[in-house]
């Protein structure tokens, strides 16, 4: 499979190059746990059912190892998997106490509770 490019290659930055290539490769790993939850979901015999969700659940790891990769080696990814990933409540509030710059567990200045820092 081509790479696909949407500016000239050698134009781009080797940081967008190597950025691009665990993108390409978390992508790819997730298309393979969408492949093998299907496959096991269709699969009438138990034993290849087991092996299939085996599978599955490894390329899942795959493309975790991939996630915390690009949140080490990119700020703008850390800021957004750090923000969303294992927050409570509803993830529409998260984003507007982010925007707003409150902390995630904030319940903002209209709840009972809420006290001025």
């Amino acid at each position: 499979m081509a790479e696909e490019w949407h500016a000239p290659v050698e134009r781009l930055s080797r940081r967008t190059v190597t950025l691009h290539q665990a993108i390409r490769s978390l992508m790819e790993e997730l298309e393979a746990v969408d492949w093998y939850r299907q496959r096991a979901d269709d699969c009438t015999d138990a034993e290849l059912q087991a092996l299939l969700l085996h599978n599955m659940r490894e390329e899942l790891e795959h493309a975790s190892m991939l996630l915390e990769w690009l949140r080490r080696a990119d700020p703008d990814f850390a800021w957004q998997l750090g923000t969303y990933l294992f927050s409570e409540g509803d993830i529409l509030t998260v984003e507007e106490r982010a925007e707003a710059g409150r902390p995630p567990d904030d319940p903002g200045p209209d709840h009972p509770g809420h006290s001025p820092r």
